[in-house]
């Protein structure tokens, strides 16, 4: 299937991997990418020299295209930008932030930038600012997130923009597929479904608590504090929750949050770990190889799209 994002960079199939802190390193975005899609590393918060590693052990992986998520509230974010540019990376998605700052020098190096938006008005900035592509992310999704939909929000920035859209959130079969490309899309991204992947390095624990999830079982926490992150309920969760009704400030809140996100990816404590997952959890229902993953969504999507 080719549109303007699988031109863009270079891919068989519009399908891109969400740049998961913790979870999306080198095994899983090179696995995506040799099945045809965009395989991402999430830089997150690890230091520039982690990234170069990463980004090393995936090109000894796979030959075909991968990119760098780029968180930019992280310190590290210009170091992990110039280690994109000096390891020849040709995609960057980016998050929590404008890129703004880095797009002379990614445009120089002819890197695409594809920053993740959750508005119409950061979607039309980021046009502004040069961006190639945006990922329009609605709330449904696991992680950090916004307030709109993505049924919603998909088709108001294919309007609003003339460059690419790639839908993500809520998105995990060749349905949601096929209904994000009737919305304006050009391609999908996908984080959950990818998190109980073979070749993702989750801990089993965590896999499992996605698999066996339903479809109410995503809460979303941090709304008082302006960063709202939806989850897979648990015992941190609900102690978060009541901690913040109580009114708790920021520090006790982080407090409670630190590196829970890597005891639950790493040694898969599901009880004080925070289970990033997106409310289509409940539709994911086995752990398969990238490669019958993107092959089963494009067949699904292919006979509904005709």
């Amino acid at each position: 299937m080719e549109t303007r994002i699988t031109e863009l960079l270079g891919i068989k199939y519009p399908i891109i991997q969400g740049g998961m802190a913790w979870v999306a390193e080198h095994h899983l975005a090179a696995a995506v990418s040799e099945a045809g899609g965009l395989g991402i590393i999430g830089a997150a918060s690890a230091p520039a020299k982690v990234v170069r590693e990463e980004i090393r052990k995936a090109k000894e992986l796979t030959d075909k295209p991968i990119g760098v998520n780029i968180m930019l509230m992280n310190p590290n974010a210009p170091e992990v930008a110039k280690v994109v540019l000096e390891e020849g990376v040709k995609v960057v998605t980016t998050g929590a932030g404008n890129p703004a700052k880095f797009m002379k020098d990614f445009k120089e190096a002819g890197v695409k930038v594809i920053p993740v938006v959750a508005s119409v008005a950061m979607a039309k900035m980021m046009e502004r600012c040069g961006a190639d592509a945006v990922v329009a992310e609605g709330t449904e999704s696991g992680g950090h997130i916004g307030s709109a939909t993505t049924m919603c929000l998909v088709p108001q920035v294919a309007d609003a923009v003339q460059i690419p859209v790639i839908a993500a959130g809520g998105i995990g079969d060749g349905r949601g597929f096929a209904a994000a490309f009737m919305l304006g899309a050009e391609a999908v991204q996908m984080g959950t479904r990818f998190v109980v992947a073979k070749e993702s390095i989750v801990h089993k624990n965590y896999k499992e608590k996605v698999i066996k999830a339903k479809d109410i079982d995503s809460e979303v926490t941090g709304m008082s504090t302006g960063h709202p992150v939806r989850q897979i309920r648990n015992q941190m969760s609900r102690e978060y929750l009541r901690l913040e009704k109580e009114g708790a400030g920021l520090e006790e809140l982080e407090h409670l949050t630190l590196g829970s996100l890597r005891k639950a990816v790493m040694d898969g404590d599901v009880v004080n770990g925070t289970l990033m997952a997106g409310q289509i959890a409940g539709l994911v229902k086995k752990e398969q190889t990238c490669k019958e993953m993107i092959e089963e969504i494009m067949q699904e999507a292919s006979l509904l799209l005709g």
